[in-house]
């Protein structure tokens, strides 16, 4: 039996064991078995190799994207520049970190960006954001990381940062933290919402709920919006495709 998983925590609603569990049965691959492992602490994740032999590769989410790098013998060129990971493939007991994010988001992304889409506001500054960052730098999009604490390493703004001036020059806007994410639905990052226009775009990485906060918040002001969904199926192929190559 071929072995695949995730990891994270909490791992409640995961979307890669449904994606992974339906993909198997839809395409008769009965030797192939997905399961979600919701570790505590990183530290964890030794063992969870020991005590699972079989494993080809694994998905990794918040909150271990970089943590687990710790652990790997080799790393993609992506995760060498930009130090996260969330995707491991896993052959001959070695384990290398790569990052199918970068080629979801980018995929996802482009298809509402228009031309004066010049300068996107980064909220968050985990994991996937730096996914988000690699592909904004490679698209030549502007941007600013948004951080409820300034962090002069990484150039931050606070929420209390944005005003007129930014949300005039910055009109693509993705929401790359956890706020607004089911169970905590009736979240929404703290953007002066009331300056927004039919000239912004707001792309969420969250996926359920289908339209949150942030989003109805944006389509009420007529922005163009879009969720994470369709990045976590490209992801999802993808990793596959890094997991089964030779």
């Amino acid at each position: 039996m071929k072995l695949f998983g995730l990891i994270g925590y909490p791992l409640e609603h995961s979307f890669s064991k449904q994606y992974f569990t339906e993909k198997f049965e839809r395409e008769g691959m009965t030797d192939c078995q997905f399961e979600a492992f919701p570790i505590v602490s990183i530290h964890e994740f030794p063992a969870l190799l020991k005590s699972n032999p079989g494993l080809k590769g694994l998905s990794v989410t918040i909150p271990y994207k970089e943590q687990v790098l710790q652990f790997v013998d080799e790393v993609s060129e992506e995760v060498k520049a930009i130090g996260a990971t969330n995707s491991i493939k896993i052959k001959n007991g070695r384990l290398t970190a790569c990052n199918t994010d970068i080629a979801g988001f980018e995929k996802s992304f482009v298809k509402s960006l228009r031309a004066d889409h010049k300068n996107a506001l980064v909220l968050g500054t985990g994991g996937a954001s730096k996914a988000v960052q690699f592909v904004l730098n490679k698209l030549g999009v502007g941007y600013l990381i948004v951080s409820r604490n300034k962090d002069q390493k990484q150039g931050c703004i606070t929420y209390a940062d944005i005003d007129e001036i930014v949300m005039k020059e910055y009109s693509v806007i993705i929401n790359c933290s956890p706020a607004g994410m089911y169970p905590n639905d009736q979240i929404a990052p703290a953007i002066p919402y009331e300056l927004l226009t039919p000239s912004h775009y707001l792309y969420d990485l969250v996926y359920k709920p289908a339209k949150t906060l942030f989003l109805q918040k944006g389509e009420a002001m007529g922005a163009i919006v879009e969720n994470g969904y369709e990045m976590l199926l490209i992801q999802a192929e993808e990793s596959w495709r890094i997991w089964n190559e030779d």
